[in-house]
């Protein structure tokens, strides 16, 4: 039997549910019908001095966007760790910038959350909302787009042989997205040469509300800071090494491994305590040469998977659920259908650029700090000196970073 729904999101992930949750919510959506497919049913739940291993910096723009659907109360009650500096050093090098939340008068510059508290939280609203039903465990394994022009429908076939038909068909599943695949929509993409290892420590000093990261040629190094827990200091940890590198690091027992990390980081909060699991996850880019296709559309990571190393992918993704929302917001006010292909142009031409520029910064970092020359290291010391004097161009870019732009 074939179901109908006038919006199917695949993928009930982090920008899949919020996504769900700022249509359904709004005024002119109200008789919508939307099906959100997700392929992994149970969130694994941590609690103590236990962590996700997987995090992500909310900038405050995020955390608007997450107040705004009505879960942000929520995360921030459960294990919410809030950052009000930034410190960026130079590795092979003297020189480093210290960005602070006080520069753009502003309390802290955004937040470390665990990835699960946030697809939790954003779970059990999902659940409140009347015109959503969440599908899983489900996996979508066929496509079928009936007519080109817009005006018609999409089909989709899910793994328990079922069917189901939608005016528009949002793709949220992630940088391996198998939507996008179905689809043939044309992606850019290259092996960055980089592995993150990503994991929890203990660390002998307090993490002080600060952001860390140190800019090695191998690649970057970042100690975000997560709660505090009966007195003991933790951060959660994602080395992006080369390949050869990564394998050593992760061939290490705990204790060779603490010892590395600590002196890799220059022991900036002195010894590493213990270490939970090590988790590895080769890096690529990858960028959509088009975000929409006719009744069909990409949103994070599905349209744009970028490195780490400045923490923007979630944040990216964000962005793309609040212009695709409003565009869907805009288009139920003046009653054009979902289908109409000018909703998604719209969308495009917000995202499409924004995230090109985000993703060029990055490849130029890592470019830049992977130079090894001494003419190079000497030029970037001396712009980081540079820069941390500069207070109009701190501000600018803290804004930046802290989504206030």
């Amino acid at each position: 039997m074939t179901q109908a729904y006038d919006v199917i999101i695949v993928g009930a992930g982090i920008v899949g549910s919020s996504l769900a949750c700022a249509i359904a919510q709004q005024k002119s959506a109200t008789a919508l019908r939307i099906a959100v497919i997700e392929g992994i049913s149970e969130i694994r739940q941590y609690s103590g001095e236990n962590f996700d291993p997987r995090v992500v910096a909310l900038t405050q723009a995020s955390q608007n966007l997450l107040a705004q659907v009505g879960v942000w109360e929520k995360i921030s009650a459960q294990r919410a760790c809030a950052y009000s500096e930034m410190v960026v050093w130079d590795g092979e090098g003297t020189a480093s910038i210290h960005f602070s939340a006080a520069e753009v008068r502003q309390v802290y510059l955004g937040h470390i959350i665990e990835n699960s508290v946030i697809v939790s939280a954003l779970r059990e609203k999902l659940l409140e909302h009347k015109n959503i039903k969440l599908i899983q465990p489900a996996m979508v394994t066929g496509l079928v787009v009936v007519g080109k022009t817009g005006g018609e429908f999409t089909q989709i076939l899910l793994d328990d042989g079922s069917a189901l038909t939608t005016e528009l068909l949002i793709a949220a599943d992630g940088a391996n997205s198998k939507v996008r695949e179905l689809a043939e929509f044309v992606t850019y993409e290259w092996d960055y040469g980089h592995t993150a290892v990503i994991t929890t420590v203990q660390t002998e000093l307090p993490n002080r509300a600060t952001a860390w990261q140190r800019f090695m040629r191998t690649g970057p190094l970042a100690f975000l800071p997560l709660p505090c827990v009966d007195g003991k200091h933790f951060c959660s940890i994602v080395w992006s090494a080369e390949h050869a590198l990564a394998d050593e690091i992760l061939a290490l027992n705990d204790a060779d491994f603490c010892l590395r990390l600590a002196l890799a980081f220059e022991k900036k909060l002195g010894n590493i305590v213990q270490t939970a699991v090590r988790f590895s996850i080769p890096l690529r880019q990858r960028h959509a040469k088009e975000y929409i296709k006719p009744q069909i559309v990409l949103v994070g990571d599905a349209a744009h998977n970028i490195h780490p190393l400045a923490g923007q992918g979630v944040n990216l993704g964000l962005s793309d659920v609040f212009a695709l929302a409003q565009e869907i917001e805009r288009a139920g006010e003046r009653g054009v259908p979902l289908n109409d292909f000018s909703i998604l142009c719209r969308y495009q031409r917000r995202r499409l650029g924004d995230n090109l520029i985000m993703m060029s910064a990055m490849e130029a970092f890592k470019r830049l700090f992977g130079n090894n020359s001494l003419e190079i290291t000497w030029l970037r010391n001396m712009g980081m000196r540079q820069l941390d004097s500069l207070s109009v161009i701190k501000k600018f870019i803290v804004n930046a970073a802290a989504g206030l732009h």
